[in-house]
C-alpha cells in the first residue's frame, strides 16, 4: 500500500516530507524517496529498505526557503524495489509520484518510446510523467497538458506531479486511490495519501472524490470533478488522533482491513484482465510446459487459500491437483517429480516450513512459482516465478486481505491455465472474466449487514465449540473462518466438510454446540442442507449464512443472491470474518494484538 505526501510553502520541506512518510510507514514500504524544486532547481532522493536510508541520503541536503515537493513510499507492483524504480520519477523538467496501478501503461508506454522517449524504470507510473511532457509540447498551458495526460489514463490513481513550467504548483488527479489536501494557519499546503501525515501541521482538510483533479499553488486551490466543472474546496477538520487516523476511524485494524478487501482486490485485478483472458505479465507460459500436476504448499491461511484453488485448477484448468501442508510436507520425504509444478503461498513470502519446502522443490529440478504479497522477499527470489497479490500491510493478528487476494489470484491463475490447455469454452472464459470483475462489489459490506452481525454476536458467547461446515470450495472457506475465530477469540472452532457430520463429529451435537452453515444458492444447496437439518435434529443451534431461507436455523444471516457459486464464496467470507471479529469484541479482546500481549478492552 504506497503512500503520497506533498508539502507548497517556506518551512523545512525536507523534514516535512520525511516526517509525512515516517507516518505512513505503517502501510508498508519497499523503498522511498522526494523531489524537491526551490529556485527553478530539482534534488530527488531515493532509497530502497527502511526510511532511515533516504534520511541518510538526505542528511546534507538544506530546504530553508520557498519550495515545492513530494515524496513516496513504495510497495512494488511493477518492477523490483530497486532505486530506479522507486518514486518520484522524471522526464526532462518534471516529477510525478502515484498510488494505484495504470491499466493501460504497456500501449502508452510503446508510444513513448516509438516517440524517443528513455524509460528508466519498470513501473507503471513512469509513462505520467514522460506522457505529461510530451503533451506539454502541443498544450496551450502545462495545467491543459496535466489534464490531457489524466484524459488519457486508465485504471486506479492518486498523482502529484511538480514541473519546472510552473514551479509553485502541485498538479493533483484522484481516480480510486485515497488523496486529500490540508491547510496550515499560515496558508501552506499539504497533501497525503492518508490523514496521519497531515496531523499536527493542519486543522482543516478536503478529501478528494473520484474524478477529481486540478491544482494547487501558494495561492490557490483549484479542483474541477469529472465533469471538468469547478468545485470549491470542502475544508472539514481533521482529527488529532494518530492512531485513530491509521484506523481511519474503525475500531480495529482489523475490521479496517476487512473493509479494505474491496479495493485491494480490484488493486489484484488491475491490468491483469482483458475482456477476454487473463493476464498474467510476470509469467511465461513455458512455465507450464510439460506440466501434469500442480502441488501447493503453505501453512494457515494460505493453505486454505491452496485448498480453495485446487477445486478451481482441477475444475477450470483440468489439472491435477494436490495441497499439502509445509511443515509436514518437509519432513516426509516426499516423491517429487519434474512434470509438477511446485507452487508455494505465503503473504509474508518468508513462512519458515513453506521456504524451505520451496528449497526441496528447487533441489529437486522442479519448476516453481510463489504466490507472495512482498516483493524481494526471501520465496520470491527463490522461486522461477511470482504473483504479487498486492494486499498491502496488515497489522491486525488475523489474516484477512491476504487470503481474499490468495483466492482472487488463484482463480485467475486458474482461467489462465484454461486458456493455454484449451480446457474452457471462450464463452465461458468470458464470464468467468466478467465474474471476476464483479468480486469487489461483492465483498462491500452494507450497514444493515455489519449490523445484524453485531447483533447475533451476543448469542454465540458461551457454548463448548463450533462447527464451520460447507462443501466443496467451501469447506476451506469453512477452515478459514473456524481458523478466524479460534485466533482473535480463544473459542474453540473447527472446520469440517458438511458431508462429514455423519462420520463422528455429529457425536457433538447439543444446544451449545454452535453450527456455522455455509449453503450457497448456487453449489450443492440441497446436499448442504440436509446436512444441516442433521445437526438441527441433534439440537446443535444453527447460524445459516445464506441468500435462501432456512427454516431449521436458529439464526438466518441472509446474504445476496449471486450469479455464480464463486461470489456467493467471497461475500461468505466477509460475512465469517465479521463473524469473528464480533464474538471476539463481546468477549473483550483487543483483536489486534496476540493473545499473550492483549489486553481486556472495554466494549460500549
Amino acid at each position: 500500500m504506497c503512500g503520497i505526501v506533498g508539502y507548497i510553502g517556506s518551512k523545512n520541506t525536507k523534514e516535512i516530507l520525511l516526517n509525512g512518510l515516517r507516518e505512513l510507514e505503517y502501510r508498508g514500504y519497499d523503498s522511498a524517496g522526494v523531489a524537491i524544486l526551490s529556485n527553478n532547481e530539482f534534488n530527488s532522493f531515493k532509497a530502497t529498505g527502511k526510511l532511515v536510508n533516504l534520511q541518510e541520503k538526505t542528511k546534507d541536503f538544506i530546504t530553508d526557503k520557498f519550495a515545492v515537493g513530494i515524496g513516496h513510499t513504495r510497495w512494488a507492483t511493477h518492477g523490483k524495489p530497486t532505486e530506479l524504480n522507486a518514486h518520484p520519477h522524471v522526464s526532462e523538467s518534471s516529477y510525478v509520484v502515484h498510488n494505484g496501478i495504470i491499466e493501460n501503461y504497456a500501449e502508452l508506454k510503446k508510444e513513448l518510446l516509438c516517440d524517443g522517449y528513455i524509460f528508466l524504470s519498470q513501473t507503471d507510473t513512469e509513462v505520467i510523467v514522460h506522457l505529461f511532457e510530451k503533451n506539454k509540447k502541443s498544450a496551450k498551458s502545462v495545467f491543459e497538458a496535466f489534464k490531457k495526460t489524466i484524459e488519457m489514463l486508465e485504471g486506479a490513481y492518486a498523482i502529484l506531479l511538480v514541473t519546472k513550467a510552473e514551479e509553485r504548483t502541485i498538479f493533483f488527479a484522484k481516480n480510486g486511490s485515497p488523496m486529500l489536501v490540508g491547510i496550515d494557519s499560515d496558508n501552506e499546503k499539504y497533501f497525503a495519501s492518508s490523514d496521519t501525515p497531515l496531523i499536527g501541521y493542519c486543522e482543516s482538510v478536503n478529501y478528494f472524490e473520484d474524478g477529481d483533479f486540478g491544482y494547487v499553488s501558494d495561492t490557490e486551490i483549484a479542483i474541477f470533478d469529472k465533469e471538468n466543472k469547478l468545485k470549491k474546496p470542502q475544508l472539514v477538520k481533521l482529527s488529532t488522533n494518530k492512531l485513530s487516523a491509521q484506523k481511519d476511524g474503525y475500531r480495529f485494524f482489523m475490521e479496517k482491513e476487512i473493509y479494505e478487501q474491496s479495493d485491494v482486490i480490484t488493486d489484484t485485478l488491475l491490468g491483469r484482465l482483458s475482456e477476454s483472458e487473463v493476464l498474467f505479465d510476470e509469467l511465461e507460459s513455458s512455465l507450464f510446459n510439460g506440466i501434469q500436476e500442480i502441488k501447493l504448499c503453505a501453512c494457515g491461511t494460505s493453505y486454505h487459500s491452496a485448498l480453495s484453488a485446487s477445486y478451481l485448477f482441477e475444475r477450470y484448468a483440468k489439472v491435477k491437483t494436490s495441497v499439502e501442508v509445509a511443515s509436514e510436507f518437509r519432513y516426509r520425504q516426499p516423491i517429487m517429480t519434474k512434470d509438477t509444478l511446485f507452487v508455494v503461498i505465503s503473504q509474508s513470502g518468508e513462512t519458515a516450513d513453506t521456504l524451505e519446502t520451496l528449497k526441496m522443490a528447487k533441489k529437486a529440478g522442479l519448476k516453481t512459482l510463489v504466490i507472495c504479497n512482498v516483493d524481494n522477499s526471501s520465496m520470491v527470489r527463490l522461486a522461477d516465478a511470482t504473483i504479487l497479490t498486492r494486499a498491502g500491510v496488515e497489522k491486525g493478528v488475523a489474516s484477512t486481505k491476504a487470503f481474499a487476494t490468495q483466492v482472487v489470484v488463484f482463480w485467475m491463475l486458474s482461467l489462465y491455465l484454461a486458456k493455454l490447455k484449451n480446457t474452457l469454452h471462450k464463452d465461458t472464459l468470458e464470464r468467468q472474466i466478467h465474474l471476476l470483475r464483479e468480486v469487489p462489489n461483492a465483498v462491500k459490506i452494507e450497514d444493515i449487514m455489519h449490523e445484524r452481525i453485531k447483533r447475533l454476536s451476543k448469542r454465540y458467547l458461551h457454548g463448548h465449540g463450533f462447527f464451520f461446515i460447507g462443501r466443496d470450495i467451501f469447506f476451506p472457506l469453512a477452515l478459514e473462518g473456524a481458523l478466524k475465530l479460534k485466533e482473535i477469540s480463544y473459542l474453540h472452532a473447527e472446520g469440517y466438510p458438511s458431508g462429514e457430520m455423519k462420520h463422528g463429529p455429529i457425536a457433538l451435537a447439543d444446544p451449545e454446540l454452535f453450527t456455522i452453515a455455509l449453503l450457497p444458492q448456487k453449489l450443492l444447496y440441497e446436499k448442504s442442507k440436509s446436512n444441516v437439518e442433521e445437526l438441527s435434529a441433534r439440537d446443535s443451534t444453527i447460524c445459516a449464512i445464506s441468500p435462501l431461507e432456512f427454516d431449521k436455523a436458529d439464526d438466518f444471516i441472509k446474504t445476496k443472491e449471486h450469479k455464480d457459486y464463486m461470489l456467493e464464496f467471497f461475500e461468505m467470507m466477509v460475512v465469517v470474518q465479521l463473524l469473528s471479529l464480533e464474538i471476539s469484541v463481546r468477549l473483550g479482546n483487543d483483536v489486534d494484538m496476540p493473545r499473550n500481549l492483549a489486553k481486556s478492552v472495554t466494549v460500549e
